[in-house]
């Protein structure tokens, strides 16, 4: 669940680790979905046959798929400012792909906040480490840093 806090105390939250995300599951229509939004039809995401010829064994989820899953995921346990008028994605500094994620498979957040900056009165810079977890898997899908502008009154 998100935590509040006042903005002049968001410098105080450099270094910490925040509680995991609940998980999600990665259904084929979510998948299917996504390849309809992006026009990204390749066949290791959409046909199961031929994905099960692959070393995959079935379909997975697009990268950017689990990419940006991201805003919501990272939403269930973030540290907001109290007067929160609107969070803001603002970009990253760093995105890896590592594992595939199979289609049927659960996926977390798990969160670190790296930097907070004020950059204008009322509008913080916040940085965050992020890996997302396949629920019993080893790897992570992805690490990545991730930044996010919050606007506060």
């Amino acid at each position: 669940m998100a935590e509040s806090i006042k903005a002049a105390e968001l410098p105080s939250i450099v270094g910490k680790e925040l509680e995991p995300s609940p998980w999600l599951e990665i259904t084929q229509e979510r998948v299917n979905q996504f390849a309809n939004a992006t026009n990204d039809h390749q066949f290791i995401h959409v046909d199961l046959e031929k994905a099960k010829q692959t070393p995959f064994g079935g379909t997975i989820a697009h990268g950017f798929l689990s990419l940006s899953l991201l805003s919501y995921l990272n939403a269930q346990t973030a540290i907001v400012p109290e007067g929160l008028v609107m969070g803001i994605n603002y970009g990253s500094d760093k995105v890896r792909f590592l594992a595939p994620v199979s289609v049927g498979k659960r996926i977390r957040s798990r969160q670190k906040i790296l930097e907070v900056t004020e950059k204008k009165p009322g509008q913080w810079l916040i940085k965050t480490d992020v890996s997302v977890e396949i629920d019993g898997e080893e790897t992570p899908a992805l690490v990545a840093e991730i930044l996010s502008m919050y606007i506060v009154q």
